[in-house]
């Protein structure tokens, strides 16, 4: 009688490098967070902290079809209430850009893209999210947070009792930092997606954040 095959559990690591193409390395089996650990160009950043110093709201959402001919994606009237703001230009590209190389790496068609400032943790319980890869970049302010594999009971997220007492455990990624979590609905990595959550965000203080979903 042959003996029972069992396919070995991946080995959940996370990586981080200074070159943009670390971000390919969230396709490799096992790593469920890539970070590119750029420094925001300085017009980008200005534009972002000016934006966030108007104190106005800004909450939009695009649907984005990926042109054939490798076209940039067109993205009009993102944020278009800050368009007189100096540095808009250039934001704009930078956003077009990161559309740009997320759909390439994927191979996705139409992708999910929306920019928010927050004044407050949209997700404050850490979690895992149900999508295949995500994209989170914050343009400004207090960058994403998660946890390395075995630091929280997975069976026990959303929990407030679960949650890591010992804040040497919370990873945080940088503002202006590109991250790709790797989710739930990435074939292969059922039951690994990265646990994360938005950060506290201090009393007076606000984030700009982009965040790209693969829906085709």
């Amino acid at each position: 009688m042959l003996a029972p095959h069992w396919k070995a559990l991946p080995t959940i690591r996370q990586v981080q490098g200074e070159a943009p193409t670390v971000l390919g390395e969230i396709l490799d089996e096992g790593v469920n967070l890539a970070v590119w650990q750029r420094r925001l160009p300085g017009h980008i950043a200005d534009f972002a902290a000016l934006l966030l110093s108007l104190g106005e709201p800004l909450a939009e959402s695009l649907s984005l079809e990926m042109p054939d001919d490798e076209a940039q994606p067109h993205l009009y009237g993102l944020a278009s209430g800050f368009r007189d703001l100096e540095g808009y230009e250039g934001f704009l590209s930078d956003v077009s850009w990161l559309v740009s190389a997320y759909a390439c790496l994927l191979g996705a068609r139409r992708i999910g893209l929306r920019l928010r400032v927050l004044d407050k943790a949209m997700c404050p319980r850490f979690h895992v999210d149900h999508v295949p890869v995500r994209l989170i970049t914050t343009y400004a302010g207090v960058g994403s947070q998660w946890l390395a594999e075995g630091a929280i009971d997975r069976r026990q997220l959303g929990n407030p009792a679960a949650e890591p007492g010992d804040s040497a455990l919370i990873r945080q990624v940088g503002s202006g930092a590109v991250a790709l979590l790797k989710g739930e609905r990435w074939r292969g990595n059922e039951g690994f997606g990265l646990v994360h959550r938005s950060p506290p965000v201090p009393e007076g203080e606000r984030r700009l954040i982009l965040t790209l979903d693969w829906l085709s």
